[in-house]
Formats: structure tokens, C-alpha cells, sequence
């Protein structure tokens, strides 16, 4: 069992960063692959970013490749996702989430924390 808890949203201007956060219970995280996703007001859940086991291997959604970096330190248990040159397209509620397996698809993943919001003002 994985519990997920979310941080670091907020409001931004567009142009500018945000730093999202989460800290993951459980000893086996380093046995996770973490991914991040997003969903606006009536759109369905997006795949934003993933991060392999060991934190070498990543994977973005081509909207926000070269803005947004995933990373992760198991030390603390806690994957992150730097945001830069936001756009107002990117407001949405940010999740993330563990799979046993290398996926961008939301189904495979097991476990999910509650969201934080990003609004983004252009």
C-alpha cells in the first residue's frame, strides 16, 4: 500500500514556475514508477510526466517537454515535478500516482494522491 499526498500548487502568472511536490508512505516507493497527470474543468485526465525506478529514465507528454522536469529522491520518498514557462493551458489539478509498471496510461496506475491545484493567469 502506497499513500500519496500532494503539494506545492498554487497560483501563478503565465511565464513563470511552480515546483509540485509528493511525499510518498511505504517502504517499497524506490519500487514505483511515479507519474504525474493533470485534469481540467471538463476534460478528461492527462498524462504529464514519468519517472523510472531508479529516476534515470523519464518520459513527457509532448506539451510539456523541455518546460517541465520530473524527478525523484528516494531517500525521501518523494517525487517531484518543476514546472517552468507556465501557460495558462497548463492550470489544472495535478495528481500523482505509482505502477508497478512502465506506463503513461492512467489505468496501470495503482495508486493515486488526492490533487493540487495550479491555476495559471495570463
Amino acid at each position: 500500500q502506497v499513500q500519496l499526498v500532494e503539494s506545492g500548487g498554487g497560483l501563478v502568472q503565465a511565464g513563470g514556475s511552480l515546483r509540485l511536490s509528493c511525499a510518498a508512505s511505504g517502504r517499497t516507493f524506490s519500487s514505483y514508477v511515479m507519474g504525474w497527470f493533470r485534469q481540467a474543468p471538463g476534460k478528461e485526465r492527462d498524462f504529464v510526466a514519468a519517472i523510472m525506478w531508479s529516476g534515470v529514465n523519464t518520459y513527457y507528454a509532448d506539451s510539456v517537454k523541455g518546460r517541465f522536469t520530473i524527478s525523484r529522491d528516494n531517500a525521501k520518498n518523494t517525487v517531484y515535478l518543476q514546472m517552468n514557462s507556465l501557460k495558462p493551458e497548463d492550470a489544472a489539478v495535478y495528481s500523482c500516482a505509482a505502477s508497478r509498471h512502465w506506463s503513461h496510461v492512467a489505468v496501470e496506475y495503482d495508486y493515486w494522491g488526492q490533487g493540487t491545484q495550479v491555476t495559471v493567469s495570463s
